[in-house]
């Protein structure tokens, strides 16, 4: 079987798909990651028996313990899903991001090039580089504009995506440049179970579950396109196992709701999974001071990775989302656990200040 080295697996995307290349066999895994704040040590708590799956704690940015990681276990091949990624984060604190995924992915990419060029021949042709990314790379969409394809031109508009957009550009340089065999995906908004509750999902499930304010940006008419989770650990999986070396593919849902939409479904679906008397939880809803440079719409064309692939999301939004839904109803010790001190901190820190323009 294969060793992937998987970075950021604590992480959110990263944790599914770590749990779900177990599951089904996919490889063998090896987990690094420096366990930051939107870490849960229970996510991944039902491998620790599995001898299959090791965990290691250290930072993609440490390239002597990179350089030691990969001469010791000889990955066939690595996956980064090491990122900081919540806008909001990136706007208060932006240095945190380019520490990350620029400066972090290069120290990756350095380290990964100098094992492949170790390799022997036929490590080689097996060996890939397989880079995680975002659509908002690309920028913001008018309500008419066609959806994001891999040749859309990259203008990030918020710290964050700019910090992703030059992680981009350094693994296709480290392909064009060095041959590492690299691959890169930008996905579209990730939603399912085991999400950190400072993402609109679920932080409207909880702050709902609490009766507490359900806040909304602006008008809530920012429109995302929404990938359930296990879709997208299908999708990195097959681009690995199929794709050719140097390709991009957009991942994406094919799932376009509006900000407000999407907390209205929650709404109605906890009205019938944790009903309240005389109670609607649509009534918490309430419309905040939108955040700076908030990107109007995004949306992934995903027919190349389709046509090339055979790849096609299984779950509609209706359907991922009453599944996660079911999850964090069913996973009050989990919940508890990530919400720590620091979390009700950064709640308060990214809130608190927005006095509410509107109720509905």
């Amino acid at each position: 079987m294969q060793t992937f080295l998987i970075t950021g697996g604590a992480g959110f995307i990263g944790s599914n798909f770590i749990l779900k290349a177990r599951k089904e066999q996919w490889a063998n895994i090896i987990n690094l990651d420096k366990l930051t704040y939107a870490s849960n040590p229970l996510t991944l708590a039902e491998l620790q028996d599995d001898s299959g799956y090791n965990f290691v704690r250290g930072d993609i940015g440490d390239i002597e313990l990179i350089n030691n990681f990969l001469d010791q276990h000889q990955p066939d091949a690595i996956i980064n899903f090491a990122a900081e990624s919540h806008v909001d984060r990136s706007i208060l604190s932006p240095q945190d991001f380019i520490q990350t995924n620029v400066l972090g992915t290069f120290q990756l990419l350095e380290a990964s090039r100098a094992y492949y060029e170790k390799l022997s021949a036929q490590r080689q042709k097996q060996f890939r580089f397989l880079h995680i990314s975002t659509d908002e790379v690309y920028g913001s969409l008018t309500q008419t504009d066609p959806a994001f394809r891999e040749d859309t031109p990259y203008a990030p508009n918020s710290p964050y995506a700019a910090s992703k957009a030059g992680s981009d550009h350094l693994v296709r340089a480290y392909y064009h440049t060095y041959g590492l065999p690299t691959l890169t995906t930008n996905c579209s908004n990730n939603y399912g179970p085991r999400q950190f509750p400072e993402k609109l999902i679920p932080l409207i499930i909880l702050n709902a579950l609490n009766g507490k304010p359900l806040p909304i940006y602006g008008d809530g008419q920012n429109i995302r396109d929404w990938l359930y989770v296990e879709d997208h650990c299908e999708a990195v999986y097959l681009v690995l196992q199929q794709s050719s070396i140097g390709e991009t593919y957009n991942i994406g849902g094919n799932n376009e709701q509006t900000n407000l939409a999407v907390v209205e479904k929650i709404c109605a679906l906890l009205d019938e999974l944790a009903p309240k008397p005389n109670f609607h939880y649509s009534s918490l809803i309430t419309f905040v001071k939108d955040r700076p440079g908030h990107d109007r719409r995004y949306a992934i064309d995903s027919s190349k990775i389709k046509q090339d692939l055979g790849w096609e999301p299984k779950e509609s939004f209706d359907s991922g989302l009453l599944k996660t839904i079911q999850w964090y109803l069913n996973n009050s010790t989990w919940v508890e656990q990530v919400q720590s001190g620091a979390y009700h901190t950064w709640i308060q820190q990214n809130y608190g200040d927005r006095k509410a323009a509107l109720s509905h």
